[in-house]
């Protein structure tokens, strides 16, 4: 089984919603396969806990404007390891030393990395 069109557009609106707000090292994984109920995993990267609660917001957000429905938030508060679960879709957003600490990507190395087209960043048009 691979990820649905709907999961892959709801990981282009969450990857550019993370990069609007200085998410880095953005790694999608379809974990269609081992896991029946989700399609893909959406992993970002925060400088600190300010950032990586900034970058939650706005994929919660962008994803609720386009008519996605939350199914569960986990560690707001703490903003080091923020997972959205909108279902077919799972994003984690993490502080530097919490993603390196808990490894996803080895975890999950046998799942294939789904492209993230991001959006050309103003910030390299002169």
């Amino acid at each position: 089984m691979t990820a649905s069109t709907q999961s892959h557009d709801m990981l282009q609106i969450a990857a550019a919603a993370a990069d609007a707000k200085g998410g880095e090292d953005l790694v999608a994984l379809d974990v269609s396969a081992p896991l029946p109920l989700v399609d893909i995993f959406l992993l970002v990267t925060g400088r600190s806990e300010r950032n990586v609660a900034a970058i939650a917001d706005e994929i919660e957000d962008k994803l609720l404007e386009a008519g996605h429905k939350r199914l569960r938030r986990e560690g707001r508060q703490e903003s080091r390891w923020v997972l959205i679960d909108f279902g077919d879709l799972v994003v984690h957003v993490f502080h530097e030393q919490e993603r390196v600490y808990y490894g996803l990507e080895r975890l999950w190395k046998d799942c294939p990395i789904v492209p993230i087209n991001l959006p050309a960043s103003a910030a390299t048009e002169d």
